[in-house]
C-alpha cells in the first residue's frame, strides 16, 4: 500500500542524544539536556522490574531483555520501511510476520504519515524521545507507537506507554503548532491477534509531570548526596 506523506518542518532533522549517569539524555537546538521520557518512566514500574529479575536470575532477564529489545528495534524499522513504500524482504521472517500481522490495522486506519522515528522535545515538560510515528489515524492527527509482545497486556500494566505517547503528543505540537491529542498503542503479541489500546494525551500527561518529579527530585537527591556528575558520551 502506498501512503500520502506530508513532511512538518520543525527546523532540524536530529538532535544529539547522550548517555549520562542518569540515562539517555538529548541535546536541544538551544543546546539544553533533557533526560529522555523513557529514562524518567523507568521509575513507574522499577520496583516490579527488580522484582521479576530476582525472580527469573540476571542471567535469563538479560537474556529476555535482549531478545525482546531486538525484535522491538526490528519491528520498528521494517513498520517504518513500509510506511515509505521501500523493500522489506531482507528482514528475518518473525519480522515480517509481525508485519504482516499489523498491516490490517495499519492499512486500514493510517492515512496520512507526517513522520517516523521522529526526535522531539519540548521546553514546557523539560523532556525529549523519540516518537515511533506522527500520522493522520482515521484522518485524525495521532502519535502511534509500535509494540511488541509475548501475552497480551491489561491496559493497567503499560501506564508507561500512554504516559509516553502523551509526551509525545505535547512535543509535537511544540515543535510543530499542530494540535495532536489523540495516541495509540498497536502491539503485535505472540500468538494472538494484534491488539490496539485507544487513548488521549489529556487522560495521561498529568501522570507524566508527576512521574517527572519524582525524576527531579531522585536525580537532585543523586547529585547532592552522592556527588554524582552527568559526564555524556555522545551516541554515533
Amino acid at each position: 500500500m502506498k501512503f500520502v506523506h506530508e513532511k512538518i518542518e520543525m527546523g532540524y532533522e536530529t538532535l544529539d542524544r547522550v548517555e549520562a549517569a542518569d540515562g539517555r539524555r538529548y541535546v536541544t537546538l538551544e543546546g539544553k539536556n533533557y533526560p529522555s521520557v523513557t529514562t524518567v518512566l523507568n521509575l513507574v514500574h522499577r520496583d516490579k522490574i527488580q522484582e521479576w529479575r530476582k525472580r527469573v536470575g540476571e542471567d535469563k532477564a538479560n537474556q529476555i531483555s535482549v531478545q525482546a529489545t531486538n525484535r522491538g528495534t526490528a519491528v520498528h524499522s521494517i513498520i517504518e520501511k513500509y510506511l515509505h513504500g521501500e523493500d522489506t524482504s531482507d528482514f528475518l521472517p518473525h519480522i515480517q510476520q509481525s508485519l504482516q500481522n499489523l498491516k490490517p490495522l495499519i492499512d486500514k486506519h493510517v492515512t496520512k504519515v507526517f513522520a517516523t522515528e521522529c526526535p522531539l522535545y519540548s521546553d514546557h515538560l523539560q523532556l525529549a524521545g523519540t516518537s515511533d510515528a506522527i500520522v493522520e489515524w482515521d484522518g485524525v492527527p495521532t502519535i502511534v507507537d509500535w509494540k511488541t509482545s509475548r501475552r497480551p497486556k491489561k491496559k493497567a500494566n503499560i501506564s508507561g506507554y500512554f504516559m509516553q505517547l502523551a509526551a509525545y503528543a505535547v512535543m509535537w505540537e511544540e515543535r510543530t503548532g499542530m494540535a495532536c491529542s489523540n495516541t495509540r498503542i498497536v502491539m503485535d503479541v505472540d500468538n494472538f491477534h494484534p491488539v490496539m489500546y485507544k487513548e488521549t494525551r489529556d487522560n495521561w500527561i498529568e501522570k507524566m509531570i508527576y512521574w517527572r518529579d519524582e525524576y527531579n527530585k531522585e536525580l537532585m537527591f543523586a547529585v547532592s548526596y552522592t556527588h554524582l556528575t552527568l559526564p555524556t558520551k555522545r551516541i554515533v
